[in-house]
């Protein structure tokens, strides 16, 4: 229960903040967005609807076609995703006073409102609708990070909205999308990013040593050999924090100056003493 409560109370916080970019950056700046909500917006400029309930609308079609794809769980939290951005972006509709008129400013900070925002919603476990429920799809199928996947359907929808808005609002709207995509891939992925260690030496063992007894970390220890030499040796494998990466290095410095040392960063890890 207060896991489902923490993921509810993101999921709105998420929500807020991306009807917020939208009403309060991109709209009073005439730029689009992807997905869905450029179809909305681009429907407010030409028709005036109503951003919330158009988005409203539309996701309920995509809810139904998608919904056998993805599990229980996820679309439960999509189904609260799209309702509380629907609302929200009702809400805020012409409540206040727009941020800026720098168009580039705008581009800047709607995209990284937005992408704040739909990245707090995944974290979640939902989505904002739209092109959002393809992303998933493909991240669940395909292996895309959310990010990209999001940025492909997001230029289709772009590309055709600068029928509406014009080439120049349209480049604009390109950098709000591309911060927006980044920044989605740092809160859901960059939140929780590790590095990888492979030492190969000849000092093996008080290396190891030192890590499990000092830093408190564990390490795997992989047998192997020289591919011209031929001769034994042993590598010792460690996944840490990036704040503990210094550490490490003066770590294997005082043991074996000579070390083979590679840094590998990692996106995500899960198990004993990292994430469920």
């Amino acid at each position: 229960m207060k896991s489902h409560v923490k993921n509810i109370l993101l999921l709105i916080v998420g929500a807020l903040i991306f009807a917020v970019g939208i009403n309060y950056l991109a709209i009073p700046n005439k730029l689009s967005e992807g997905g869905v909500i450029g179809i909305t917006i681009v429907t407010y400029y030409y028709f005036g609807w109503s951003p919330g309930i158009t988005n409203l609308i539309i996701n309920v079609f995509l809810i139904i076609a998608g919904y056998r794809l993805l599990d229980r769980r996820v679309m439960l939290y999509t189904i609260l995703g799209i309702i509380f951005c629907s609302l929200f972006l009702y809400l805020t509709e012409n409540t206040l006073t727009p941020v800026t008129s720098n168009p580039l400013l705008a581009a800047i900070f709607a995209g990284l409102l937005v992408g704040i925002g739909i990245g707090l919603v995944f974290l979640s476990g939902g989505t904002t609708g739209g092109s959002a429920i393809v992303a998933r799809m493909c991240q669940k199928y395909l292996g895309w990070s959310l990010g990209n996947a999001m940025l492909i359907f997001d230029i289709l929808v772009i590309a055709a909205s600068s029928f509406i808005i014009g080439l120049e609002k349209t480049m604009y709207t390109f950098i709000a999308v591309y911060i927006g995509a980044r920044a989605v891939d740092y809160i859901v992925d960059g939140l929780n990013t590790k590095r990888a260690i492979t030492i190969i030496s000849q000092h093996t063992p008080q290396i190891a040593q030192k890590i499990t007894g000092e830093m408190l970390r564990g390490a795997t220890v992989l047998h192997g050999h020289g591919a011209y030499t031929g001769d034994p040796k042993e590598v010792l494998y460690v996944i840490i924090g990036k704040q503990e990466l210094m550490r490490l290095k003066e770590v294997v410095q005082e043991a074996d100056p000579e070390a083979f040392v590679v840094i590998h960063e990692v996106h995500e890890v899960l198990g004993k003493g990292f994430s469920k």
